[in-house]
């Protein structure tokens, strides 16, 4: 028997782990061998209930194993070599394909670290792939394993789509914290290195944002023309948890907004202290050009200079020249002042 271990490796098909799950009761492990026998049993007898396999596309078993074993449309199989895009949910050949993104099991929930896994949905049958483990994916076989019980992969689909939405609101906390303390500094004028982390802060989750931002819309134009084989209490659970995830999404936006004006703020105040110091440096530039101008006409090495004769000579431009730049300093910072 061919039974996935609890681990995150795969078996030779590629199966990371299998479920069978019976109305009323908790799931049980189903090996790769057991899946045809299931399948080919009806409904109403040795087939009762639903099954879903959780595969690894860095196994190279895994897509032969699918392509002999079960039936599933091409767009599935197109949705395996796809690169990182939008979120996908649609209808085809009465099969729901789904395309879902959320951060990498092994991240920080650094919205940056984003990972795709690609489903099939049937009446009986639910199959996920992934390169690489994701968070909300670990979350709901959590669940599995505690021993949830599950009436229909839709309703394992919707629970996967509120793990999605919670993990994506603890990234929204764990930012909004984030946010929180630049904007204390920004209120203290402490702006240090503050833009580059707000700006690695919005570049991720406007990233986030792009990636998860059409699923809602495609679970809510599911649910205006739903299949014949999607219950009523299912779609009741797709509602919410589209509802959900639209709440997450509002409030992503929220704070991409937010974050936004923080940095708009902290241009307008460096753009400020840029100004005042260009202020100073031409105030002293004024102020000095008095000594500059009389120090290169006196360097001057000709005859006819003013006051050389005299022996209090450079005592009197001296003293003419620090009156003068005095006048000229209260001209320009006493006045401003006033």
């Amino acid at each position: 028997m061919r039974i996935a271990d609890a681990s995150y490796g795969s078996n030779e098909d590629g199966l990371i782990w299998g479920y069978r799950f019976v109305p009323g009761q908790p799931a049980q492990p189903i090996s790769t061998d057991a899946v045809a026998a299931f399948l080919a049993a009806p409904a109403d007898g040795d087939g009762r209930g639903f099954l879903w396999l959780h595969f690894s596309l860095s196994n190279t078993g895994s897509e032969r194993y699918l392509r002999r074993a079960l039936r599933m449309p091409d767009a599935f199989y197109d949705s395996l070599r796809s690169e990182v895009g939008s979120t996908r949910l649609e209808l085809d050949d009465n099969a729901l394909i789904a395309v879902i993104h959320d951060v990498l099991f092994d991240s920080s929930f650094d919205a940056s670290e984003v990972g795709t896994t690609s489903l099939c949905i049937g009446p009986r049958l639910l199959v996920s792939a992934r390169l690489r483990p994701l968070r909300s994916v670990d979350q709901l076989r959590a669940a599995v394993r505690s021993g949830q019980v599950f009436r229909s992969p839709v309703e394992l689909l919707a629970h996967l789509l509120r793990d999605q939405a919670s993990v994506l609101g603890e990234i929204l906390r764990k930012c909004t914290v984030q946010v929180d303390r630049i904007e204390d500094r920004l209120l203290d004028n402490r702006i240090a290195t503050d833009r580059k982390q707000l700006g690695a802060l919005r570049r991720s989750l406007v990233r986030l944002q792009r990636l998860l931002a059409p699923e809602p819309t495609a679970l809510f134009r599911l649910l205006n023309r739903p299949p014949d084989w999607i219950g009523r209490d299912d779609i009741g659970d797709l509602q919410q948890a589209a509802e959900e995830f639209s709440t997450a999404i509002g409030d992503s936006a929220a704070l991409v907004e937010r974050v936004k004006l923080i940095q708009e703020e902290l241009a307008a105040l460096v753009n400020e202290q840029t100004g005042r110091t260009l202020f100073v440096l031409t105030v002293v530039t004024v102020v000095a050009l008095p000594i500059n101008l009389v120090a290169g006409l006196f360097g001057m090495n000709v005859g006819g200079i003013p006051l050389a004769e005299n022996p209090h000579g450079f005592l009197s431009v001296v003293i003419g020249l620090c009156v003068l730049t005095a006048v000229l300093a209260y001209a320009a910072f006493g006045r401003r002042r006033d």
